[in-house]
């Protein structure tokens, strides 16, 4: 069905009948967009999406979710799905729908942080809870060197508009 309201000639689809195929092909194609259905035989969607969060390569590919169940999707993954670089559309859906949830999926794996800056779960909301006392004395050393360095454009713009008003001066 989902093939059905993609542009035709425009897509190069892989489908798989399980998640235990459909796994194996994202890691031998690399495919640019994964569509994933929260319900499949042998592995299902959700262990999919473990699987692929895990992989560096994987988990930077636009996903979407689907699924007739909204709630079983958001027991195991929760909302907002933003915040996990996906994006769920819920059956039965509409071709309109389908290529909105796309375009979004591709926006917001561009918005994912490199590899080397994602962190795991846990460890993000551990730091939130407690700030790290080494990274609050960087940030704040930083802020005041940007509040020194803009001073500095201050005092070096009125020199500069100082020098100007001198030239022009002469030059009358």
């Amino acid at each position: 069905m989902v093939r059905d309201m993609l542009p035709q000639d425009s897509f190069d689809i892989i489908e798989a009948a399980d998640g235990i195929k459909g796994l194996e092909a994202a890691r031998e194609n690399r495919p640019w967009l994964i569509i994933l259905d929260f319900i499949l035989p042998r592995m299902s969607g959700f262990e999919v999406y473990e699987h692929l969060q895990q992989d560096p390569e994987l988990s930077r590919i636009p996903l979407v979710i689907m699924s007739g169940r909204k709630e079983e999707v958001t027991s195991k993954i929760p909302e907002p799905f933003e915040d996990r670089y996906l994006v769920f559309v819920e059956k039965p859906i509409e071709q309109k729908d389908l290529m909105a949830a796309i375009k979004k999926a591709v926006f917001l794996s561009r918005k994912r942080p490199p590899v080397g800056l994602v962190q795991d779960h846990t460890q993000l909301q551990a730091s939130a809870s407690a700030p790290d006392p080494v990274l609050l004395s960087r940030v704040t050393a930083l802020e005041t060197k940007v509040k020194s360095l803009e001073q500095q454009l201050v005092n070096q713009h009125k020199q500069l508009q100082q020098l100007v008003n001198f030239i022009k001066q002469k030059l009358k």
